[in-house]
């Protein structure tokens, strides 16, 4: 799968998990169901007729009743399938209150895993169980960071759009230039005993902060001068971590502007970290408005016209967008109209718009129909015509910028349109 899509697919489980994550039932009323590619549609049909059973032997007639529906609903959902698909699936699904008690209305949700699932699970809780789910999130792919030069080293770790600074140490080691007095053969020796302490200390650091990491992959060396490269041709690694260094390179700083220079000059060994990706993004667009390419636009109405066109090559939103797209109908002509409007609004325009008199036919059938996000809205448009989505994140600098300054929507078309 590309990471083309892999952004897009992420976000949208993201956003799913944490949406599921916040409904709460009563007692043990919500049902998540995990199957694995390998089981048989039979087989789980028959756990969940014996679950049914089961069920009824709760006391609660309200909450017997309530398991026995989302068992129900689950088991009419499976048998939707001939088989399990390729990667699982995963159906949630309960009595969920909509306004206080004796309000419970059930709601069922399909998910389709990012990847082949192992785990086959049945649970009635209060809540629903996403954390199987919420493995996928996790950033699989760590890279350590190592900046040092004869005065001092920085640690780091970037893991998909994080980076993080771990550690500072400073070195000891005297500078190159001797007190007065002193023979230049025993300053040397001393300054290169105290290099070698030095090396050990950082060897020991490094073992310390990257040995236990899971999936680690790789270790980048960065620094001004030929210290860094002293240190790699040493012993000073634990053999596993020495095995995954990838390249040592040249800085202009030391700390943690050091640690961001090493990141900018890895682009190749980096090029899966969303955090390099982020940066190339949103460099290749500002490099279209830079130049005045005529390749670069941004929002809303500027790149929904673009994307109708079918010329967009690559359209960007950020993940922070909390914008919903409705769409208001008239029941007795066939009047619409579409709007973009902020999440908390949108109960004050259902207000306002539902029972009013229709502008085209005059008649008071105007009612909201639709309301979907505009994220989502967006990216199937771009899906139609085979552009690239990227949703950027709200946590880097790039997906800020994005945000704040391009209002969170814009795109690197494929050819220019001429006016």
């Amino acid at each position: 799968m590309s990471t083309k899509r892999t952004s897009l697919q992420r976000f949208r489980l993201k956003r799913d998990l944490e949406r599921l994550a916040s409904k709460e039932g009563r007692g043990t009323e919500l049902v998540s169901l995990y199957v694995p590619p390998s089981r048989q549609i039979s087989e789980v049909v028959a756990m969940l007729n014996n679950e049914y059973g089961t069920a009824s032997n709760i006391k609660s007639t309200t909450t017997r009743k309530n398991v026995q529906d989302a068992i129900v609903k689950v088991t009419q959902r499976i048998k939707l399938f001939r088989k399990v698909p390729e990667n699982g699936l995963v159906i949630f699904c309960g009595a969920i209150p909509q306004n206080g008690p004796g309000s419970e209305k059930i709601e069922t949700y399909v998910l389709s895993p990012p990847e082949p699932i192992q785990v086959y699970l049945y649970r009635c809780d209060a809540r629903f169980h996403t954390e199987h789910l919420q493995e996928f999130l996790k950033e699989k792919e760590t890279y350590g960071i190592i900046v040092l030069d004869a005065s001092g080293a920085t640690y780091a770790t970037l893991r998909g759009k994080r980076l993080d600074i771990i550690e500072k140490i400073t070195s000891g080691v005297p500078g190159k230039f001797r007190a007065g007095g002193q023979s230049a053969r025993r300053f040397d020796r001393q300054r290169e005993a105290k290099m070698q302490e030095y090396f050990t200390r950082v060897g020991e650091h490094t073992n310390e902060a990257f040995l236990e990491i899971e999936n680690l992959k790789g270790l980048i060396l960065g620094g001004p001068g030929f210290t860094k490269f002293d240190f790699e041709k040493g012993n000073y690694l634990n053999y596993t971590l020495k095995e995954k260094i990838l390249a040592n390179i040249d800085t202009s700083y030391l700390g943690e502007q050091g640690v961001k220079e090493v990141v900018e000059r890895s682009h190749e060994i980096l090029r899966r970290i969303r955090y390099v990706e982020e940066k190339k993004i949103i460099q290749n667009f500002l490099q279209e408005i830079g130049q005045n390419t005529g390749l670069a636009t941004y929002g809303e109405n500027e790149v929904r016209k673009n994307l109708r066109a079918g010329i967009v090559r690559t359209l960007l939103l950020s993940e922070d967008l909390d914008l919903l797209r409705v769409t208001v109908k008239c029941s007795s002509c066939d009047y619409s109209k579409q709007q973009t409007v902020k999440r908390h609004k949108v109960p004050e325009l259902e207000q306002s718009t539902n029972g009013n008199a229709c502008p085209k036919c005059s008649v008071p059938s105007l009612s909201v129909a639709d309301v979907k996000e505009l994220i989502d809205e967006l990216a199937e448009l771009a899906e139609e015509t085979g552009a690239e989505v990227e949703i950027l994140s709200g946590e880097t600098e790039e997906g800020q910028m994005l945000k704040n300054s391009f209002g969170g929507i814009a795109a690197i078309l494929r050819y220019k349109i001429s006016h």
